[in-house]
C-alpha cells in the first residue's frame, strides 16, 4: 500500500507594504510616547543621577570636579547652623502659608459650590492669582510690605509699630507673615477649585437627607461634605506640603533681592532651605556646588519623611469614624428549598 504523501502549505509570503504595515501597528505606539521619555530622560532623570556624582565629589563650579569625598559633604552642611536655620524658616513659612491657605481654600470652594450667580465669572476670578508669575507677586508683595508701602505707614499712624524702617524686613516672624501671605495668595484659588471639583461629585441627596434631619448649612460642611472629598483633602495636603517646603521665589525677591533671605546676607531671618540651596552653590557667599547637591538631597529626604508622615495623619484621622469590622461567625448553608429537594429526590430515582 502506498501513503498517500500531502504537499506542505505554501506559506504566502507578504509583501512590502504589509510588512510595513505590521511594524507601524506594532512601533509606532512606541513612537508616539518616545518624546515624553526622551525628554524625561534628558532633562530629568540625567539631571537626577548626575547630582548624586555631583554631592559625592568636591565640586566647584569655577574649578570643576574635584576628589571623590564620599558622605563629607552631607556631614559639611549638618554641621552648618545655617542650615538648620533655613530649615526652621522654611517649616516656619510654610505653616504661616499652609494653614490660612488650606482653611480659605475650603471656603471659598463651599461658596462657589453654592447657586450663585455669575457662577462661572467667580470660579473663573479664583485662578488669576495663580496665573500671575511669581517675581512679580513678590516684587508687588515686597514694596507693600515696605517702608513706603501701603501698609507700614497706616501701622505706623495707629501707633502699633514705632520704628522708622518697615518692621516686616527686620523681624524675624514678621517677614515669614509676609512671605506666607505670598503662598496664601498664589496658591488658595488653585486649591480652592480642586476641592471645588470634588465638592460637586458629592451626590445632593445627601444634603437633601441632612436637611430632613435638620442639619444647617455648617453642619453639612463639616458632617457630609468633609468626609466626602477626604481623598481630594489629603491629595490637596501633600501637594500642599511639597512645595511649601520647596518655597524659593517668594523668598527670593522678597526685598528685591539684595539681601539674599536676610538683613544684610547673614542673619538668614527668612533664607529657606532652597535659597540656601542657591546661595551655597551660585550665589555670592561661596562656590560650593557639592554641597549644595548634598542640600538638595537632604531636602528630598525631609519632604519624603514629612509627606509620609502627614499622610499616615490624615489616613488616620480619616478612618477614626470608620465602622470597626466584627469578626463573623460562618453562616450555615441554607436549608434547601421544596423545590431543590424534589430534583435531589428524582436524581436519586435516575441513578437507581
Amino acid at each position: 500500500m502506498s501513503r498517500e504523501t500531502t504537499a506542505p502549505p505554501r506559506v504566502k509570503r507578504l509583501g512590502w507594504g504589509q510588512k510595513l504595515s505590521r511594524w507601524d501597528v506594532k512601533v509606532s505606539p512606541y513612537l508616539y510616547v518616545s518624546p515624553f521619555f526622551i525628554v524625561f530622560a534628558i532633562f530629568g532623570a540625567f539631571p537626577l543621577l548626575f547630582n548624586i556624582v555631583v554631592a559625592l565629589h568636591d565640586w566647584h563650579r569655577r574649578a570643576g570636579m574635584g576628589d571623590f569625598v564620599g558622605f563629607d559633604n552631607f556631614a559639611w552642611v549638618l554641621q552648618q547652623p545655617m542650615f538648620w536655620r533655613s530649615l526652621e524658616n522654611t517649616i516656619s513659612i510654610f505653616l504661616w502659608g499652609g494653614i490660612p491657605q488650606l482653611i480659605l481654600a475650603l471656603l471659598i470652594a463651599a461658596v462657589l459650590d453654592q447657586n450663585l450667580r455669575a457662577r462661572t465669572f467667580w470660579r473663573m476670578s479664583v485662578l488669576i492669582p495663580f496665573v500671575v508669575m511669581p517675581a512679580a507677586t513678590a516684587m508687588i508683595f515686597g514694596q507693600l510690605f515696605g517702608q513706603f508701602g501701603v501698609l507700614v505707614p497706616n501701622l505706623h499712624a495707629l501707633g502699633l509699630f514705632t520704628e522708622s524702617d518697615s518692621p516686616f524686613f527686620q523681624e524675624r516672624i514678621l517677614s515669614h507673615v509676609a512671605i506666607g501671605s505670598m503662598v496664601v495668595f498664589r496658591w488658595t484659588g488653585y486649591n480652592a477649585l480642586i476641592l471645588l471639583a470634588a465638592m460637586q461629585a458629592v451626590p445632593r441627596e445627601y444634603y437633601e437627607a441632612a436637611t430632613v434631619d435638620g442639619a444647617g448649612r455648617v453642619r453639612q460642611f463639616f458632617s457630609v461634605t468633609i468626609p466626602s472629598i477626604r481623598p481630594t483633602l489629603i491629595f490637596v495636603i501633600l501637594t500642599m506640603t511639597i512645595g511649601g517646603l520647596e518655597i524659593f521665589d517668594e523668598a527670593r525677591l522678597f526685598d528685591g533681592g539684595g539681601t539674599s533671605g536676610g538683613a544684610g546676607g547673614s542673619d538668614g531671618q527668612w533664607t529657606t532651605v532652597v535659597l540656601y540651596l542657591y546661595n551655597l552653590g551660585f550665589g555670592d557667599w561661596q562656590d560650593r556646588l557639592g554641597q549644595a547637591a548634598a542640600v538638595g538631597w537632604i531636602l528630598a529626604l525631609i519632604i519624603f519623611a514629612i509627606s509620609m508622615l502627614n499622610l499616615v495623619i490624615t489616613r488616620s484621622i480619616s478612618s477614626t469614624d470608620a465602622p470597626r469590622r466584627r469578626r463573623r461567625t460562618p453562616l450555615a448553608p441554607p436549608a434547601p428549598t421544596s423545590a431543590t429537594q424534589t430534583l435531589v429526590t428524582m436524581k436519586k430515582g435516575a441513578r437507581r
